[in-house]
């Protein structure tokens, strides 16, 4: 049997995004580690909403997508604890199997289209 694509991340770390001089008081490096210890992260340059430092993206795995799951799309993730958060969620299954928890949707955003259709993210 073959296995299954996980969720992945991608965590924009470009001209806002991962800076202590936009965002103090978060270990940027951290908190990509601490959600590569529970998937597949991606670190990407600039994901273009910037005015929502710190975005990570969560990509649903091949059985979210099967069951209707889309990007989720976190915004001002700039809370120490909120990688656990994330963490929980993805372990959970992540979109389309597990609902996020309660914290974790209060990052949630929609990007302008634009960007939510850029090929990076297909």
């Amino acid at each position: 049997m073959r296995k299954q694509a996980p969720c992945r991340i991608v965590i924009c770390r470009g001209c806002c995004c991962g800076s202590a001089d936009k965002v103090a008081g978060l270990d940027h490096a951290e908190q990509v580690t601490r959600l590569a210890e529970v998937t597949v992260v991606r670190v990407t340059d600039c994901l273009d909403v910037c005015e929502q430092a710190n975005v990570i993206v969560v990509q649903p795995s091949a059985a979210g997508r099967a069951a209707g799951g889309r990007p989720v799309w976190l915004g001002l993730v700039n809370d120490p604890d909120a990688a656990e958060d994330i963490a929980a969620w993805v372990r959970a299954g992540g979109p389309g199997v597990a609902e996020p928890p309660d914290i974790v949707s209060l990052y949630v955003f929609t990007p302008p289209r634009r960007i939510r259709t850029a090929p990076a993210l297909s």
